[in-house]
């Protein structure tokens, strides 16, 4: 089958998808713009602020996207075959992430902008509220880990392109400080009136290119100035980006947040343009097997994975990741103007992030197996993006920093969000709601990701072992549970309020799939690493890795939450003080 036509049809189902399906959720959900928004009630410019819909979708679009919808739809094209995880795709990004999103930043709002954790706190109990609590902050150190050492790990060392070019990642690193920078300028001036927010974008989108264009002639070259190892270079680059995190979730939206999101935003379009109506004039053919296999690994060192349940915790972000119910319920229902923005900005942002998995994974299309092997996801974006930019006369190493910046911006806005959303927890937990609360809760969400960076375990071969690949898996399970805890959340909520049968359908039956996937990736991740502790009963034995810990804490709070919400089910009904007061017109 022919590459632009996979594109095409892709495009149209989630477009079709938006159209009818985005419009039946807005009717079931009852939005309506009469009823007014937390971001109104509760405004105070620094964590509620009414924002227009454009800004605040690509805010919300860049903060969601992270490196999930590029490195999960590699990894699973390249140990699956394209077809089953463009299945999962489209389907899931349709059915099940978009529900997940939309119904997150619908129930926050209705809720004056709280959390989904107190959410479940209302409707179902305080300890699984506190429970939940837990959860999201374990499942957001692994996403701080993963994605910081993957960001880390593009300014290290350099990409030898087949034209004799050298991509380093000193470059990259200038042009990612370069990108930081740009929008603090920015928000200053939009925030004293200097300039509209047009003009802004009009001035500061094309130095967003000037900073791809010139961070190669002028890299920030830790690993050559310092004479430090590839590995001592990503630790120290790893240590620099936390702290860059803890000073960025404290600064005011918009200062930071609000402009990076609109600028990264516009970015991330451009990224997913140029992909799509490259592919579609090149018209690249695709050499990667559809299929190759129900179990991937289990030879070679290569741990055995199969299809069921892997693909679906490897493949997050771009078909369902619980980590944007924390951004829908975390930051953006902070600033939703109006009720009926929520279907583009919750439904419309996750099949955006559906069509940036797809062009992905069009990356994997496009190369032979040989191709792929031994190369990291970002490297094979970065390469992916660049033999698409090529045909249209862009000089190779520009086009590669521009994939390898992309997939960088993709990370810095999950980063500083994670971060904050990780003190709201923190001060949620203990009540510290004043200025050293919001400093000791963020030292503490940034103190776990730095031990666990620096304690980096040594892979069979006894080199370091890079973090990411230890804890993507678990960051995938973790992360993909808690799309289920949200949606149990969810639907606790939908049929305490409406006490309809379609709540079963639309948010019961993503939530069975969603408990069962990561619940057994997480299973197995727990039998895998206890295996040699039951099979010798020697207490040397027991696990050294992280790894199954961490699983067998988040399987047992994720059984002791769902105990809750059947209770809430079999119990007597209690009608829900948040049901809409205004009928739909």
């Amino acid at each position: 089958m022919d590459l632009v036509l996979i594109i095409l049809l892709s495009a149209a189902v989630l477009l079709l998808a938006y159209r009818y399906y985005g419009a039946l959720l807005a009717r079931l959900f009852r939005l309506d713009d009469r009823r007014l928004t937390p971001a109104h009630e509760m405004r105070d410019d620094v964590d509620y602020a009414p924002t227009r819909r454009r800004f605040l979708m690509g805010q919300h679009f860049s903060a969601i996207a992270a490196a999930g919808p590029v490195v999960g739809p590699i990894l699973a094209g390249v140990m699956f075959g394209w077809l089953p995880a463009l299945i999962w795709i489209i389907v899931g990004s349709i059915f099940i992430g978009g529900v997940h999103d939309m119904g997150s930043l619908v129930a926050s709002i209705r809720h004056k902008a709280r959390s989904i954790a107190e959410i479940v706190r209302q409707h179902m109990s305080t300890r699984s509220y506190v429970l939940f609590l837990l959860f999201v902050w374990i499942a957001l150190v692994y996403i701080i880990v993963a994605f910081t050492d993957i960001v880390a790990s593009s300014f290290v060392g350099s990409q030898a392109l087949e034209d004799g070019t050298v991509v380093t990642g000193g470059g990259i690193a200038a042009s990612s400080m370069l990108y930081l920078a740009l929008p603090t300028v920015m928000g200053v001036m939009l925030k004293t009136g200097k300039v509209s927010l047009l003009w802004a974008t009009v001035i500061f989108l094309p130095l967003v290119g000037v900073a791809i264009a010139v961070g190669q002639s002028m890299p920030i070259d830790l690993e050559g100035w310092l004479g430090w190892s590839a590995f001592e270079t990503s630790r120290a680059w790893a240590v620099i980006l936390l702290i860059y995190c803890f000073i960025a979730s404290l600064l005011p939206l918009w200062l930071l947040l609000q402009p990076r999101g609109h600028l990264g935003g516009w970015f991330l379009y451009a990224a997913l343009v140029c992909g799509v109506l490259s592919v579609l004039f090149v018209g690249r053919s695709i050499e990667y097997p559809a299929f190759t296999g129900w179990v991937h690994g289990g030879v070679g060192g290569v741990p055995e994975s199969p299809l069921f349940p892997i693909l679906f915790i490897t493949i997050a972000c771009g078909a369902c990741s619980g980590f944007h119910c924390l951004i829908a319920s975390g930051t953006t229902s902070k600033q939703l103007r109006v009720e009926t923005d929520a279907k583009a900005i919750g439904y419309g942002t996750m099949l955006l992030e559906g069509m940036v998995a797809v062009i992905s994974l069009a990356c994997v299309m496009m190369i032979t197996r040989e191709q792929a092997a031994g190369k990291t996801p970002n490297v094979i974006y970065a390469q992916g993006v660049g033999r698409i930019l090529d045909v249209v006369g862009i000089p190779a190493a520009v086009a590669i920093s521009f994939g390898l910046l992309a997939f960088t911006t993709f990370v810095y806005d999950t980063l500083d969000v994670c971060t904050r959303l990780g003190r709201f927890i923190v001060q949620e937990l203990t009540g510290w709601s004043d200025a050293m609360g919001r400093w000791i809760g963020t030292g503490l969400t940034i103190a776990a990701p730095i031990y666990f960076l620096l304690n980096t375990p040594l892979g069979p071969d006894g080199r370091p072992q890079p973090a990411w690949q230890i804890f993507w898996a678990l960051f995938g399970a973790s992360n993909q549970l808690l799309a289920a805890l949200a949606l149990i959340g969810i639907t606790v909520w939908l049929w305490r309020t409406y006490r309809a049968k379609w709540v079963w359908l639309v948010a019961g039956l993503p939530t069975v799939v969603m408990y069962t996937m990561s619940t057994w990736a997480l299973l197995r991740f727990i039998r895998d690493g206890f295996r040699g502790f039951v099979e010798s009963r020697a207490m040397g034995d027991l696990p050294g890795s992280p790894v199954p810990w961490v699983a067998l804490v988040l399987v047992g709070l994720a059984v002791l939450l769902l105990v809750e919400a059947i209770l809430v089910f079999v119990g007597p009904h209690k009608p829900s003080a948040h049901a809409p007061k205004i009928a739909p017109a």
